[in-house]
């Protein structure tokens, strides 16, 4: 089925998130749409799945006009859509979820037997390996967004839409949906993929469009150079190296030794972990995600109940404080997730820039909310970070993935800091939000804070790191220099130290 856009216009207030937009994605063919978060990229596809109404401009498939007014009008006409933000009910299994809206019956009872088949045909047909009796809540990320797929195709969709599909995946799992992609192609769907991610664009379009600020600003092909790509997502040139000083020694700002901490269920999930940070150094920890990293990174911040081990930072132990003492402490922390760990999505930029300091000096003094400073406090902050907003008073929940972490960011940099731990820095950002954040994680080592970023991006690890901590299943294989080959490092996260890696002192 050929999917066409014409002139398709859609604002917000003052804001106009596409701006007569144009585009056509022919069956069997893979059409990349890149650009910035924030460039109209996810409005587009909502448009075009019914879940917004364009102000201007027509949708077409087979050259047909379509009029939808709603998803389910939508999906009817052969359109599928994998979200960023997973569509399902985690108490359900497989089966319940891929019927959801959709529901048969059978003498007056829900069919579930035929959705069980229906999970088990499509799974055999692509290779997806997905239980259709597991529950939602039980599947890896990766397999969930398998079964976001099945309910697209379960519906017959011959158009897919996949909405940064690659945000939550690991590169293992990223690889794995590419070849999927493939797959869906060969079999004659007409897929569009929203990315910001280069290497992806390369790997699987057949077409590239590059969207910025609500325009379509160009067309690239795959063998376009990530300068040129970058280039044409943010309207300037695009430095994809890390300018980074020598790290010059220094003492251990925070040595942690014999580290170990059970899960609810008492397993073990980081296993005698033993690690220094120096000052003004940047000690990544790589590997591939769901090997200990976040409960590590939660131990550090008095997230972890079950702890066993010492956490010094500068000579004094933090292990057994609250949270709100080891951020008293000089500790700044970007969780993970930042809109479930970082963010007040109802919160306003301002609000969000006060957490955890709304119980005294400069916001509050004697009881009372001190709004001129924290307007000043949050103008100025939107100015540094280049949070890109229509003012501070604008919700979070409304802001890009890019704008979001930013806030984080001047957040968590405003104060004075004896360490700063990093999880998942830039996950779902776009290049040029992400050359921001590394160069403000750069400038945070370079004066002199002891600096852990975690990340399951290896470019990114080799681009930050002066040393590498690599984690497998609870332990760390070794801890190696930031200059060490990627084909070792991908030896390590599979659990291997190669004979002959030469450990980072």
């Amino acid at each position: 089925m050929k999917l066409e856009l014409r002139g398709i216009t859609k604002t917000f207030g003052a804001l106009v998130a596409n701006d007569h937009i144009d585009l056509t994605v022919q069956p069997g063919e893979i059409h990349c749409l890149l650009g910035e978060n924030g460039a109209g990229k996810s409005t587009l596809m909502n448009i075009l799945y019914g879940l917004y109404r364009a102000d201007s401009g027509e949708i077409l498939l087979d050259d047909v006009v379509q009029h939808f007014s709603g998803p389910g009008d939508a999906a009817r006409a052969g359109i599928g859509m994998v979200h960023q933000h997973f569509m399902l009910i985690p108490v359900f299994t497989v089966a319940e979820n891929v019927m959801l809206g959709h529901e048969e019956s059978k003498f007056g009872f829900l069919d579930l037997p035929a959705a069980r088949a229906r999970v088990r045909e499509i799974s055999a047909r692509f290779g997806f390996d997905v239980d259709p009796d597991a529950l939602i809540e039980d599947l890896p990320v990766g397999v969930q967004q398998r079964v976001e797929i099945i309910k697209a195709l379960s519906r017959e969709a011959k158009v897919l839409v996949f909405d940064e599909p690659t945000a939550v995946l690991t590169p293992q799992e990223t690889d794995e949906l590419m070849g999927i992609m493939k797959q869906l192609k060969d079999a004659g769907a007409a897929i569009v993929f929203i990315t910001h991610k280069l290497r992806e664009v390369r790997e699987v379009a057949d077409k590239i469009t590059v969207i910025r600020l609500g325009k379509v600003v160009g067309e690239a092909k795959p063998t376009a150079t990530n300068a040129e790509l970058a280039s044409l997502m943010v309207g300037r040139s695009i430095d994809l190296t890390i300018a980074k000083s020598k790290v010059k020694a220094k003492e251990p700002a925070l040595v942690v030794e014999g580290l170990t901490i059970h899960n609810a269920q008492g397993h073990v999930v980081v296993n005698n972990v033993s690690f220094q940070v120096r000052a003004g150094e940047i000690l990544a920890v790589a590997g591939v995600q769901g090997n200990g990293q976040t409960e590590l990174t939660e131990a550090l911040l008095g997230l972890q109940d079950r702890v066993m081990g010492t956490i010094d930072l500068d000579g004094k132990s933090i292990r057994h404080l609250p949270i709100h003492k080891v951020l008293a402490e000089g500790v700044g922390f970007i969780p993970e997730d930042r809109q479930e760990d970082a963010l007040i999505a109802e919160f306003s930029i301002a609000e969000n820039l006060m957490l955890d300091r709304a119980d005294g000096e400069p916001f509050v003094r004697h009881g009372a909310l001190q709004l001129a400073y924290r307007t000043k406090f949050a103008t100025d902050k939107v100015k540094e970070f280049d949070v890109r907003a229509q003012g501070i008073d604008e919700v979070v929940g409304s802001l890009s993935g890019g704008n979001q972490q930013k806030v984080v960011l001047a957040r968590e940099l405003s104060r004075t800091l004896r360490l700063f731990v990093a999880a998942q820095p830039t996950r779902g950002l776009d290049v040029g939000s992400i050359e921001f954040v590394h160069e403000r994680i750069v400038a945070t080592r370079d004066a002199g804070v002891p600096v852990i970023v975690v990340s399951t991006e290896l470019d990114e690890v080799l681009a930050l790191a002066d040393r590498i901590a690599v984690m497998y299943e609870g332990r760390i294989v070794g801890i190696v220099s930031g200059d060490t080959p990627r084909d070792v490092l991908g030896l390590m996260m599979a659990g291997e130290l190669p004979a002959g890696t030469k450990l980072a002192a």
